[in-house]
């Protein structure tokens, strides 16, 4: 599956240089992240499928003859009696082909999506950032002090996720405001300035509560990370 193209060469050399600016004054370390999904999401799929499936075969079990004379129209039968066999292979095969069909409609993206229960889509997306987090950043400055910007686009929620320096001398509501600046810029399609706004806000917090030393070096890398 081709991924979508979300921002230009522009575009992600502005968020690189914001996150540079960012970190000009403190010693936090900002790691950014853009992603198109954060889940292929197959077990929902899988879910709604099978879902649909039991309920066709629930209604044709409640309401057989209603299908049944149906089939006998399609199939140019005058009304014969159906076997006990012959009704339970059609009832098969009516949720196999409602299974199927369901499956098939995920196929399109958007609708795919939209089935997806916002609580399942928020999670996800969180357990996303956080794994992310632990593979790029955490522990891997000196001081504990790196800080991920995580933006999923499909789900469209953002995840700030902190190190322990920061996570125990930063209150983790102080980050809204950042997510908040990034969600006004989305609003309006900017993407990258979407990004740009949570780092520039994020790098005024850590500034504040880490300003940089003297012998400070850039631990982790700049430039944004697309996934």
């Amino acid at each position: 599956m081709t991924v979508p193209m979300y921002l230009t060469a522009e575009d992600r050399a502005r968020v690189g240089e914001a996150v540079s600016r960012a970190e000009a004054d403190t010693a936090g370390e900002i790691v950014t992240i853009l992603a198109d999904r954060s889940d292929g999401y197959t077990d929902v799929a899988l879910s709604w499928a099978i879902l649909a499936s039991f309920a066709a075969v629930t209604v044709f079990a409640t309401i057989p003859e209603l299908y049944l004379a149906k089939f006998d129209w399609l199939l140019g039968r005058w009304h014969e009696e159906w076997t006990l066999r012959q009704v339970l292979a059609v009832s098969l095969g009516f949720g196999v082909l409602k299974f199927i069909g369901v499956m098939l409609i995920q196929l399109i993206q958007p609708v795919k999506f939209f089935l997806i229960p916002p609580p399942i889509k928020t999670a996800r997306v969180h357990e996303r950032a956080v794994r992310a987090f632990r593979i790029g950043a955490e522990r891997r400055t000196h001081g504990r002090t790196g800080i991920l910007i995580y933006l999923s686009m499909r789900e469209h929620r953002a995840e700030i996720v902190a190190d322990e320096a920061i996570a125990t001398r930063v209150d983790p509501a102080v980050w809204g405001d950042a997510m908040e600046a990034m969600l006004a810029e989305l609003k309006r399609g900017e993407v990258a300035d979407g990004m740009i706004a949570a780092v520039t806000r994020v790098g005024k917090v850590l500034a504040e509560h880490f300003p940089r030393p003297e012998n400070d070096i850039n631990e982790l890398p700049d430039r944004l990370i697309e996934v």
